[in-house]
């Protein structure tokens, strides 16, 4: 593989460290000087899955491509035989919550048991709407020592245009009696059928319950590009790196950008993310974080929504981004020092 003249970053509608970088056009700028342009798979021709991304967002198959996402399609990738990498993860809270009526009585998970949970399957390759759904409600089941069986999963035919319209139809109509969300863009719409909060998945301090396609989020990359060009994924995370800590300095630019990149507005930003969510863009790659993804890879897995076990420590590289924090620390000493005026020494005798 030459060195590349193009190369591929793509990311879900969510907070993420790829986002606040190609925003500020960080990327793009790293990459120039090498005559390598850095575009987004969302500007992509071709045939989109869901969420208008185009299929190698989930199937991760272009190997220039650098993936910042949820973890069920990527996952998912590597369970079919895709040779991609996981070279970090993040972990950003993002109001998960169990949703009633207005007029329901179910305010406790011990009340979820035998009530009926709405379960959206959409028509696509990999259904992580239905599996964010699933592990959602089995978290807050759990919270009771229940599990899904000790409730009626009710199947409601997923809704291609807007989030979560479909699940939130079915409980203003009373066909379902909870509907798990997550995100801005569930804030607005819940507002806009009347729903309620029951069960706040956030105030939990356990965020084992919270373990969902989002949490942790995965960046991944391809095996051959990782391989034949190393500097190019470690020049990627240094800039990764920088754009989290930008943002943990410009929480007001941060909620700008995540109004852009969710697709929601000022209110939805502020009831999904709560303060701190600028900070929490980070890439780490630490046992914590890897122990929490493989809980999610055994719940796919028993679910069947993967089609091979994945060994997640086996998938894990840590070097790219041990050798890019040593690549964004030199970068800073740099920039500390003061340039020597025209005609002084480097040394003095």
């Amino acid at each position: 593989m030459s060195v590349p003249d193009e190369i591929w970053f793509t990311r879900c509608p969510v907070p993420t460290a790829t986002g606040i970088a190609a925003d500020r056009g960080s990327l793009a700028a790293e990459f120039a000087p090498d005559g390598i342009t850095v575009r987004s798979l969302r500007d992509a021709a071709g045939q989109a899955d869901s969420d208008g991304l185009p299929r190698s967002h989930f199937t991760h198959e272009l190997t220039a491509l650098f993936r910042e996402g949820g973890n069920v399609p990527a996952l998912w990738a590597r369970s079919r035989g895709e040779a991609t990498r996981l070279i970090a993860l993040t972990w950003i809270e993002e109001r998960q919550s169990i949703l009633v009526r207005q007029d329901s009585d179910l305010r406790t998970p011990e009340e979820l048991g035998g009530r009926r949970l709405a379960i959206p399957r959409h028509d696509i390759a990999i259904d992580f709407w239905r599996a964010m759904a699933l592990h959602g409600h089995a978290g807050a089941l759990r919270l009771a020592g229940l599990t899904l069986d000790d409730a009626d999963l009710v199947e409601i035919p997923g809704v291609r245009q807007g989030q979560w319209e479909g699940e939130l139809a079915a409980l203003r109509d009373g066909r379902v009696d909870a509907v798990y969300v997550k995100g801005a863009v569930a804030v607005e719409t819940a507002q806009r059928y009347g729903a309620k909060v029951a069960i706040d998945l956030d105030a939990v301090p356990d965020r084992r319950y919270r373990i969902n396609n989002g949490t942790p989020r995965p960046i991944t990359v391809h095996q051959r590009l990782l391989d034949e060009h190393p500097d190019l994924v470690v020049r990627f995370l240094a800039v990764l790196l920088e754009a989290a800590d930008w943002a943990a300095d410009h929480p007001g630019d941060v909620a700008r950008i995540l109004g852009a990149e969710t697709g929601a507005g000022a209110e939805g930003v502020a009831g999904a993310y709560r303060d701190g969510t600028a900070g929490s863009l980070r890439l780490h790659l630490g046992q914590g974080r890897l122990d929490l993804l493989a809980e999610q890879e055994r719940f796919l897995s028993a679910q069947g929504f993967l089609p091979a076990p994945v060994d997640v420590a086996g998938w894990a590289d840590h070097e790219p981004l041990r050798l890019a924090h040593e690549l964004r620390a030199s970068r800073a000493a740099a920039e500390a020092v003061p340039p020597r005026p025209a005609g002084t020494p480097a040394t003095t005798p």
